[in-house]
């Protein structure tokens, strides 16, 4: 913990300058998730992330960007309206999946008035519906189509793009919209799908998809979102990883400040099929599906919350990483502890920041884990040392209060409070703002952050 802290002392001032987004996805099937679980934009906290993507729209057959779900519309307008209370904050909207089990950007690619049919409709539906950018699904298409053309072509498709951008910038006298891409971490992925640095210099940051690097489609446990490889894995497996996914974007020529790294807020199930329930024990196929999720093979954070209480909780060291354990059901998830070693390796690689996926499954209502609406993802803002977000109270102003007479003549900024180090104090325009860090959390004023004793 000691050497945590003062890497992450030291480097705090590179990583403000480097890593300065947290890009948030949300997805518009958890509306039809029940009770507790449903999320629509109305439970977004426009403080919480720098940028939100809306997932996800798809290709129609003239080549167009169209709306997947009947109320899709309304829930851009209602995302977008939170840019009323946070100006800053920015959102794209994510274009993919597949149709009939096929990318439907395999066909758009394929042909240069496809691309520009294309390209003329996502700059209208954007701006249409006050879009900041767009996000582009890209994250196996070569599985189905022709590697070296599929690659070769959505070079084309995003080089285009950023020129149409850059022109409709221009003539509108309007930001220019932003272009983001969801990639595969996996290396026969990569080599198949991408043009690394081609794609790198035109698109504004990547998000690496550093998860679902083992799940219940493999006859043994392993993590979801690893740090490092594990004594266990052999062949390809070794780099199934998160250290080795990033340093191979890396080498094939992609900039360190446009890579984010993934962050899962949900967690990869198993079956256990013999009495072993460590790294690497026998499976057979997925746990029960979650009762929100309900979809087998995973459950999100909110789901975890409920099954840890009962669970055999471990830390996989070598990778960093936890897993839980109850009779046959077998979870490896994240959670505060694996977001803060991220976050420290994430520093030091100089990468540009986080995307999480999803908003919807933390805890965002703050219902199952105890620790406050979207705990992860409130971890995850404080570790990569943002301010925190202007939502608290003011503390108490009686006239000689010396809480609330605390930051008179102070510069604005975070500070510890004596008194009680599970809080800490932001100077804000001369007022003083009390906030409490998690549970279990202590105020480092080091790392201008909340982390374990």
């Amino acid at each position: 913990m000691a050497k945590f802290l003062t890497a992450l002392g030291i480097l705090l001032a590179l990583h403000m300058a480097s890593s300065n987004k947290l890009v948030c996805h949300m997805t518009n099937w958890a509306q039809y998730r029940p009770g507790p679980g449903k999320f629509t934009s109305n439970n977004i906290d426009p403080f919480l992330c720098t940028h939100v993507i809306y997932s996800l729209a798809t290709i129609n057959t003239f080549n167009q960007i169209t709306p997947i779900e009947s109320n899709d519309e309304q829930q851009y307008t209602r995302l977008n309206n939170l840019k009323k209370f946070n100006p800053a904050l920015k959102t794209l909207l994510s274009v993919g999946g597949t149709v009939n089990g096929m990318s439907p950007f395999i066909s758009m690619v394929a042909k240069a008035e496809n691309r520009a049919a294309f390209i003329k409709s996502a700059l209208s539906f954007l701006r249409t519906h006050n879009f900041d950018g767009l996000n582009l699904a890209w994250e196996y298409p070569a599985h189905n189509g022709s590697p070296e053309q599929d690659r070769e072509r959505f070079t084309l498709l995003v080089k285009e793009l950023v020129a149409a951008f850059e022109k409709d910038a221009k003539d509108s006298r309007m930001t220019q919209l932003l272009l983001s891409a969801n990639v595969g971490s996996i290396r026969t992925t990569i080599d198949r799908a991408y043009e690394v640095k081609l794609i790198s210099g035109y698109l504004d940051f990547i998000n690496l998809m550093t998860y679902d690097y083992h799940g219940h489609w493999e006859a043994a446990t392993g993590h979801n979102s690893p740090m490092y490889s594990s004594s266990m894995d052999v062949g390809t497996h070794v780099n199934q990883n998160i250290n080795s996914s990033v340093s191979y974007w890396l080498a094939l020529g992609a900039p360190a400040e446009k890579l984010l790294l993934g962050f899962p807020s949900y967690g990869r199930t198993y079956r256990l099929s013999t009495g072993a329930a460590g790294l690497g024990a026998p499976t057979n196929g997925p746990a029960d599906a979650g009762p929100y999720t309900r979809t087998s093979g995973f459950w999100a954070f909110y789901e975890v919350c409920n099954f840890l209480p009962s669970a055999q909780v471990e830390w996989i060291d070598e990778q960093k990483v936890p897993y839980a354990t109850i009779g046959s059901s077998w979870v490896g998830y994240d959670d505060r502890r694996s977001f803060s070693s991220k976050v420290e390796w994430m520093t030091g690689m100089n990468l540009g920041g986080a995307h999480v996926w999803t908003l919807d499954m933390d805890d965002f209502s703050g219902s199952f884990c105890g620790a406050g609406s979207y705990p992860l993802i409130n971890h995850l803002r404080m570790s990569m040392g943002f301010s925190p977000k202007p939502t608290t109270t003011p503390a108490p102003t009686t006239t000689k209060d010396p809480i609330a007479e605390f930051c008179l003549g102070r510069p604005d900024g975070l500070y510890t409070n004596p008194a009680d180090k599970t809080t800490y104090f932001q100077c804000f325009m001369g007022n003083t703002y009390l906030h409490h860090c998690q549970p279990g959390l202590i105020y480092y004023d080091s790392c201008k952050c909340c982390n374990w004793s």
